[in-house]
């Protein structure tokens, strides 16, 4: 902050002064004052003060502002000949930073009654972390799955980690400089495909629940908000290139990153950057897992009162869907037999087209594992924040984005017995009756043959690995593809005005989603159950089972053979499934919100809001259907049965719902003194589910049944806020009760393919406390420590369970009363660092607490830990050298699982497996399948500055 005053005398002088900041842009309000007296002045909107009429002599300025140090300026009754120009120095206490997410105003944080945790850009910088989501592994009460690496991640907090095992950020907005990352999620679409942490990144905020209900879209767990680089007054620039080994050294992990900024003319400032990164993988299949970049830049304009920021942003990147691998043992769960912990049961590469039922023109959609999840994400913004004087401030951020995710990847790979007839009933559309052959595709060398009457199998060879794992048993993968087009536009608005101790804020947000996506299941392929698989071929040579007579007799159809798969080892899928659907939805939604804070007096600070929230999803579904079986396909051939699907009708559904809600959040915050502050805090926020419930409407028998509800959560907090010396501490106790969450199913049947049943809606409850803590014991040690202690329970909950053949038969269970799935109760990150001159070093250990595999409670995941290594060298001011390694003892943490069963017990889900069935798995050694958090890496860094 910088002072220019000019002192004129007589009997009385005045004082007159202007009040910018170190980039010369001017700051309203600031407080000037006499010491000793009680004249005061605030600076106005051009950051010019005067005070009148003041008697000659010596005197101290006390200047204070939100976010800089306060500071003392003697003016003595004779002035220098020249204005004094000062400089005020920001402060750099995390108990003094001034916090812009997740309140209406700008504020201290000893000020403020908001959750919020801040990583710097230099706290990053010593890190790397697996995604966008694992560095939020370094705030409290949150809850990071990143062992998928990239993408697909999950994020919750506070209770909301029911029902996102897999892919979960539901209750939470991630947010790109203010904004949305995107607006809409559903499966196979979440923020973190299109969110990547690089060089440009300067901080990372991050607030837990409470007050994100009524300051942010639809997201009542909490904001992360990634907040980019902006220009200076100077020129810089930085280069970073980082090699590593990952998959314990197996793999090869490359990286560069480049940012630039500086002014580009008077009163014009721009940062651009980005990075390119090739990545084998930590499980690499033998390809490479993640490969791509992004670029981001921005351009600030500033003018004497507000700034006026453009910025865009390109993304281009391909990301890998790694899959759980074959587990053994539940209370210690380890890599099966032949696995380890960067094993994979990813198929090598290969393609095959199948038949696009959707496409009229008759074109055909491509399979291949190669060509991973490409993500594109194409956005232009610009934010605006305007002083329009009398205590009135204008805001307002909006984007534009064209956002694309193509996927095709194995669903699931599935250890399955040859003896299971749903294997032949899903590639032959019926059981069959002769001899089967399973061929390696590589060698053409026959490694299973089997023989079949309908009713029962004998094993006549078998010479397949990883048959300790599960006998007779290969891995079947059912093929998807996913293509999913999205449109976006958001805005968000605010006026905000200052009156005394008061400031008031109204404002407004739209955001407008058109959502295209394509799906299809149309293909399989059949592979050996080891790392690595190979693909395997696979005929029958005798005749299909059509059905049985009343007296069990099978009726044949034509004998022959029968060729399942085609040369490259991928198959159809059989029967009349209605697998490739059009989703096509648009979501309007808009919101108007207030915010009040009054300080009341200078201890004691009263804020709170409101939001009202309006969410529309109208759109349709078609569904279309594939005609199958004996009337020869593509070649005209019966036997040639991976090309007999052709297209069968189609249905479409229509949707129109609307959801409005009140959310509500209040709180005071008292001040002991500057260094003790305690908080209180009640919130009531509303969530609209996601797109994924009006996708699953895609029948017209049970289009009738979607009836969206809204999710509420309830939360009461506390927070204590307390400074002494080098120890800043913040411990946040909270209650939470969640309700509305939506419980789908997804069964299969022979007889019926793929359905869902009814949903069912839940309730659950959570508290705990938060802790925060950094301290600085000496000029060379310091430690950082975040730790959440916590207990989940359902207080409500239904689920259906698949009993038979088709819905007729489903019926329903009460998990009430059990614990929360996938809920740990206790979460710690503790990094303790060494300095000394230039060369630095840290420890950091993270421990995840055990926690319900599923709502049924029958079994926990073990809690494990996790210690990542970090040192560091300055070799000159514009060359530094990092060294980092990632789980530096190669722990085996598992951080998610897929249960034990044949192809529909598990595209069922993990909620169908019960304890009787755990039992029984336990007794006879079945497998089931994990994912672990990321195997040991390790990466050399090196980074100049100019």
């Amino acid at each position: 902050m910088q002072f220019i005053f000019n002192l004129s005398y007589g009997q009385q002088t005045t004082i007159n002064g202007k009040i910018t900041d170190k980039t010369g842009l001017a700051i309203p309000g600031a407080s000037v004052k006499i010491k000793g007296s009680e004249r005061t002045t605030i600076s106005d909107q051009n950051g010019n003060f005067s005070l009148p009429g003041l008697s000659q002599g010596n005197m101290v300025l006390i200047i204070s502002f939100l976010g800089y140090q306060s500071k003392e300026v003697p003016i003595s009754a004779i002035p220098p000949a020249t204005p004094l120009r000062i400089i005020m120095t920001e402060y750099t206490n995390e108990m003094d930073e001034v916090l812009v997410t997740g309140v209406f105003d700008k504020r201290k944080r000893m000020d403020a009654s908001v959750a919020i945790s801040t990583l710097t850009a230099s706290q990053m910088q010593r890190i790397v972390p697996a995604s966008a989501a694992d560095l939020l592994r370094n705030v409290p009460g949150v809850f990071v799955n990143s062992s998928a690496g990239e993408i697909r991640n999950t994020v919750t907090s506070r209770g909301t980690t029911v029902g996102t095992q897999d892919v979960g950020y539901e209750y939470v907005s991630m947010q790109e400089d203010g904004l949305p990352v995107t607006n809409t999620t559903y499966y196979g679409y979440t923020p973190d495909y299109f969110l990547r942490p690089d060089i440009t990144l300067d901080r990372l905020d991050a607030v837990r629940g409470g007050s994100a209900s009524i300051t942010a879209a639809n997201a009542p767990g909490g904001i992360f908000n990634y907040v980019s680089k902006t220009g200076g007054d100077t020129f810089k620039g930085e280069l970073r290139a980082k090699y590593g080994l990952v998959g314990d050294g197996a793999n090869n992990y490359g990286k560069i990153d480049a940012n630039f900024s500086g002014p580009a003319a008077k009163d014009w400032f721009y940062n651009i950057g980005g990075f390119y990164r090739y990545d084998q993988g930590a499980r690499s299949p033998g390809y490479r897992m993640n490969a791509g970049g992004q670029v981001k830049a921005n351009v600030i304009k500033k003018y004497h009162n507000g700034t006026l920021k453009f910025y865009l942003k390109y993304l281009n990147d391909k990301n890998a869907n790694p899959q759980p691998i074959p587990t053994t043992s539940y209370s210690n769960p380890r890599p099966a037999n032949g696995f380890d912990a960067n094993g994979t049961v990813l198929p090598p590469a290969y393609t095959f087209s199948s038949t696009d039922f959707l496409n009229k023109a008759g074109g055909s959609i491509e399979y291949n594992p190669k060509n991973l999840t490409h993500n594109l994400y194409k956005s232009l913004g610009f934010a605006w924040d305007h002083q329009m004087g009398k205590g009135w401030t204008f805001n307002n951020n909006a984007r534009y984005s064209d956002n694309r995710t193509l996927a095709n990847f194995t669903n699931a790979n599935i250890a399955t017995s040859v003896a299971d007839p749903t294997l032949s009933a899903l590639m032959l559309g019926t059981i069959g009756v002769g001899t089967f052959s399973f061929k390696n595709v590589n060698t053409g060398q026959e490694v299973l043959n089997v023989t079949s009457n309908g009713l029962s199998y004998v094993v006549n060879k078998n010479d397949l690995p990883g048959q300790d794992i599960a006998a007779n048993s290969i891995l079947a993968s059912p093929l998807g593809y996913y293509d999913n087009k999205t449109n976006e536009f958001l805005d968000q608005f605010s006026f905000n005005k200052r009156i005394d101790h008061m400031t008031f804020t109204l404002g407004g947000y739209f955001g407008y989603s058109n959502v295209h996506r394509y799906s299809g299941t149309n293909g399989m392929t059949l592979s050996t159950l080891q790392n690595r698989p190979q693909l395997l071929s696979l005929s029958l040579t005798g005749a299909p089972v059509y059905g049985l007579t009343p007296a069990n007799v099978p009726i044949l159809g034509p004998a022959g053979v029968y060729q399942f798969t085609n040369p490259e080892g991928t198959g159809q899928l059989s029967g009349d499934l209605g697998n490739m659907i059009s989703y096509n939805a648009r979501q309007t939604q808009g919101a108007l919100f207030f915010g009040h804070s009054w300080e009341i007096n200078p201890q004691l600070t009263f804020d709170w809001g409101l939001r009202y929230e309006r969410v529309n999803v109208k759109g349709h579904n078609i569904r279309g259907y594939s005609k199958t079986g004996i009337q020869g396909g593509v070649d005209g051939s019966i036997f040639t049965l991976y090309d007999n699907n052709v297209q069968g009708h189609e249905t479409t559904v229509h949707f129109d719902k609307t959801l409005n809600s009140l959310s509500f959040s209040g709180a005071l915050n008292y001040k002991f003194s500057d260094n003790l502050a305690l908080y209180g805090r009640y919130s009531q926020g509303k969530k609209a589910p996601d797109l994924d419930i009006y996708f699953a409407s895609n029948r017209t028998e049970t289009i009738g049944l979607l009836n969206p509800q809204l999710r509420t959560t309830q939360q009461v907090e506390f927070g204590l806020k307390a400074r002494s010396g080098a120890l800043n501490l913040f411990v946040t106790p909270f209650y939470s009760i969640l309700s509305g969450v939506p419980n789908g199913a997804f069964f299969g049947s022979v007889e019926t393919g793929f359905y869902s049943p009814p949903m069912t809606y839940g309730k659950y409850r959570t508290y705990g406390v938060e802790i925060e803590a950094n301290y600085r014991l000496d000029e060379h040690f310091s430690l950082r420590g975040v730790a959440t202690v916590q207990k989940s329970r359902i207080l409500a909950l239904d689920n259906w369970v698949a009993n038979g053949s088709g819905p007729a038969d489903d019926s329903i269970i009460s998990y009430t009363g059990n614990e929360t799935e996938n809920a740990p109760r206790i979460m710690i990150n503790v990094s303790p660092t060494y300095t000394s001159g230039k060369f630095y070093t840290a420890l950091t250990w993270s421990y995840l607490g055990s926690r319900q595999a599923n709502s049924v409670n029958v079994f926990k995941l073990p809690s494990f830990s996790q210690f990542d290594l970090a040192a560091g060298y300055e070799v000159s001011k514009k060359m530094q050298l990092s060294l980092n390694i990632n789980n530096l003892f190669n722990k085996y943490g598992v951080m998610s699982w897929v249960r034990p069963g044949g192809i529909f017990e598990v595209i069922s889900g993990n909620s169908s497996f019960t304890s009787a069935m755990y039992d029984k798995a336990v007794a006879t050694n079945q497998p089931y399948s994990t994912i672990a958090v990321l195997p040991r890496a390790y990466y050399l860094t090196a980074t100049y500055q100019f």
